[in-house]
């Protein structure tokens, strides 16, 4: 069986799935089941236990085979994203965290520097850092260094449904990494989704592409069955590209033969 580790967790499922943007919480757990995802990410805004409308953390708690990954999302230093994750853990139970620093509001990109402190500091308290970052392999080494559990590249900027704008990048940290590579963020397809497993990431984490489709639980199911078939593709190796046509049925010498 072909696990994703990450830290003393395993999964089977390399799909991990967001939990924001959905037009109800009802629509979330519906595809978070038909994605088969066992890691979530929620974001500490939507721990809410006097609000139960506004609670995703207790019913994403109450499902079976889910682990929850907090997320740092509105944090804007790292002094911010250390006391949010401190907060979730409390609350959740959860050694993952996922750091994620976008000051600027503009356009999300997340800090390199206030990510890496925040890193550095999360992954010596003992917690699963799983931080986002920009396809930047010196800061992806850099991350691995102060013992991140993976590391979270864009494939293109939060929410814009450009694909793997980032993939030459991505296939430098994939070379480079001896911890998960996951791409987060951008993806707008399952065939993007294919092509990022089929690189050779371990996993991607998917949140718009599937909250805003028309259907999100079969948008997640088709994630899903996207993801399983590029782990499948990488595992069994590619053929090599070839700038010049191979014939795959070469001439043969029957067609000279003389009757």
């Amino acid at each position: 069986m072909d696990f994703l580790q990450l830290g003393s967790y395993t999964f089977t499922s390399r799909l991990i799935l967001g939990t924001g943007k959905f037009s109800t919480a009802r629509v979330m757990l519906e595809a978070v089941r038909a994605s088969g995802a066992e890691l979530v990410t929620v974001a500490l805004r939507r721990f809410n236990r006097e609000q139960l409308e506004d609670d995703l953390f207790g019913p994403l708690k109450a499902m079976e085979g889910v682990t929850l990954m907090p997320n740092t999302s509105g944090a804007s230093t790292a002094a911010e994203a250390v006391r949010a994750a401190h907060i979730s853990r409390e609350l959740s139970g959860s050694p993952f965290i996922k750091v994620e620093i976008h000051p600027n509001p503009q356009h999300l990109m997340p800090d390199p520097i206030e990510t890496f402190e925040a890193a550095r500091i999360l992954a010596k308290e003992g917690f699963l850092v799983m931080p986002y970052i920009s396809a930047d392999p010196v800061l992806a080494k850099r991350l691995e260094e102060v013992g991140c559990t993976s590391v979270m590249p864009l494939g293109s900027a939060i929410g814009s449904g450009q694909g793997l704008a980032t993939s030459e990048m991505l296939r430098i940290i994939i070379r480079e990494s001896t911890i998960p590579v996951i791409v987060d963020a951008g993806l707008r397809s399952p065939s993007e989704a294919a092509l990022a497993m089929e690189m050779g990431c371990e996993a991607v984490l998917v949140n718009s592409a599937v909250a805003v489709a028309g259907n999100p639980p079969m948008m997640a199911e088709a994630f899903a069955g996207a993801v399983r078939a590029g782990r499948v593709a990488f595992n069994a190796g590619l053929m090599p590209k070839s700038g010049s046509a191979i014939a795959t049925s070469p001439l043969t010498a029957f067609l000279g033969a003389k009757g």
